[in-house]
């Protein structure tokens, strides 16, 4: 085991720790391979699943490998570009039996950060969803809650920026401007620090760097 394998493995046990304390269920993989087969794991058959706005997820080729599941109900927001069935699909997600996301930032006490520029996303988070799972990269922890927003705001949201035909400062120069501009995708900050229900919410954590 390498240096940086040592870490990672002894961060996620302190992460495990933290996130169950808090009631939220999670597990620690090596590598992206063995978190994809995780994820799929997880998903009973003849569950209804989507995801929201998450590079993780995509670069994984998890929708491709839920596509390929004949047993599932993919609601493949991927696959939808009209506006209005767009607005659908997001509300259709409330369904959903699972629900898969990655996280802006996680603090090393188990606060689950998302930044969101509709709400879609932090909205299924929060509510709707039988099944919440989370898939991150430890490349996205933060020592403290408030520099895990300080994460998600200054480096996660103008990479997220860059991918979309908008326009707003952070666009412009890659710094965080606390904007509000009309485009923002700073819109709604959701803080996960606890979960009532139990089961609903996993934790998959990856020891290789994913998403922004």
């Amino acid at each position: 085991m390498t240096p940086t394998e040592q870490r990672n493995s002894l961060l996620a046990q302190t992460l495990i720790k933290n996130l169950n304390r808090r009631h939220i269920e999670a597990c620690y993989c090596p590598t992206t391979a063995e978190a994809a087969a995780t994820v799929l794991s997880l998903i009973p058959d003849g569950s209804s699943v989507t995801w929201g706005g998450t590079m993780t997820i995509r670069d994984m080729d998890i929708p491709q490998m839920l596509r390929e599941r004949s047993t599932l109900e993919v609601l493949d927001r991927d696959l939808v570009t009209d506006a209005k069935e767009k607005q659908e699909m997001y509300l259709r997600a409330f369904t959903a039996d699972v629900f898969l996301s990655s996280a802006n930032a996680l603090s090393e006490d188990g606060v689950i950060v998302n930044i969101d520029g509709n709400g879609n996303r932090v909205a299924a988070i929060t509510w709707g969803p039988k099944k919440v799972i989370f898939v991150i990269g430890l490349n996205k922890v933060a020592p403290t809650v408030e520099a895990a927003v300080a994460r998600a705001r200054s480096t996660a949201s103008p990479i997220n920026a860059a991918r979309f035909d908008i326009n707003t400062p952070c666009k412009i120069d890659g710094v965080c401007h606390n904007c509000t501009s009309p485009d923002s995708i700073c819109s709604y900050i959701h803080l996960l620090r606890n979960n009532r229900t139990p089961g609903r919410f996993t934790v998959v954590l990856v020891g290789e760097n994913l998403g922004y």
